[in-house]
């Protein structure tokens, strides 16, 4: 994948963050708030962090019952260790997708597959971006199907995470964040479907790590400044706008998929590459 194809995954990264407002806000607040001998909530054994930050409510509640933020300084270092290891964990996943696409692309030229799996990926980005505005919700029900995996592996990630809760060194946060980037989340499933187009492990890892920085203003923010962005965040006029951002990279590559759009800078627009 050419780099200038990266921008718009950086760019979707950006935009779709304000759904780790719900996802990820509450965790990365807690590790902001573990330091200094404080002792964060620990972590409940049916948290399972999908949908909207309504219907993690139950799992979040345990991380907004902590003690105060530690200052900036002291927090940092844990903050970004915590998403240093999930855009790890992103990275690898986009590693096994685009290696294991590019290896089938390599047995059988499945070009009809392809170009499928190019519309499904563009598809998903405009559910993403009603999801965003909260103008249509399917994209949850992906999550439920993720629900189903992270319950059968939870009776060994729960306690793992237990474990490491409170996160109040830098290397319990990595590998906290390395965890968490598994859970579900359809947000990540969206931009896993263009790591898959990339057609090899390299180009894979480096969507998910265009995608992961994307994600990295935006979850730093909230674990430094948290309550106070979290409002920002879940105003409906910001949720438009970064919806409609979404919306329309996935419109750009629906269009041009159907012909409809051909000039060269569209490929600096479209998520995926040209099929």
């Amino acid at each position: 994948m050419m780099t200038a194809h990266l921008l718009p995954v950086f760019l979707v990264g950006l935009a779709g963050s304000v759904h780790c407002v719900g996802m990820c806000g509450g965790i990365v607040g807690a590790i902001t708030a573990s330091g200094g001998g404080a002792t964060a909530a620990p972590l409940p054994r049916n948290v399972i962090p999908i949908h909207s930050a309504a219907r993690f409510a139950g799992g979040a509640a345990a991380f907004r019952a902590q003690p105060r933020a530690q200052p900036v300084a002291q927090a940092l270092p844990r903050v970004l260790a915590y998403n240093a290891g999930r855009i790890g964990s992103y990275m690898l996943a986009g590693a096994l997708a685009g290696g294991l696409a590019g290896g089938a692309q390599s047995l059988a030229k499945l070009a009809g597959l392809q170009l499928g799996f190019y519309w499904l990926a563009n598809l998903m980005l405009v559910a993403l971006g009603l999801y965003l505005m909260n103008a249509w919700h399917g994209l949850t029900r992906l999550e439920q199907a993720g629900r189903v995996v992270w319950q059968r592996a939870q009776p060994w990630m729960a306690p793992a995470m237990r474990t490491l809760m409170p996160a109040d060194r830098p290397h319990q946060a990595f590998a906290l964040g390395a965890l968490w980037g598994w859970l579900p989340c359809g947000m990540v499933y969206s931009v896993l479907l263009t790591a898959m187009l990339s057609g090899d492990a390299a180009g894979g890892a480096a969507v998910m790590l265009a995608f992961g920085l994307g994600t990295l203003p935006m979850l730093t923010g909230l674990g430094l400044l948290g309550a106070r962005l979290r409002r920002v965040l879940q105003q409906r006029p910001v949720r438009i706008v970064c919806g409609l951002l979404v919306l329309a990279f996935g419109l750009f590559g629906i269009a041009r998929a159907a012909g409809g759009l051909t000039p060269g800078w569209v490929d600096i627009v479209c998520l995926t590459p040209h099929p």
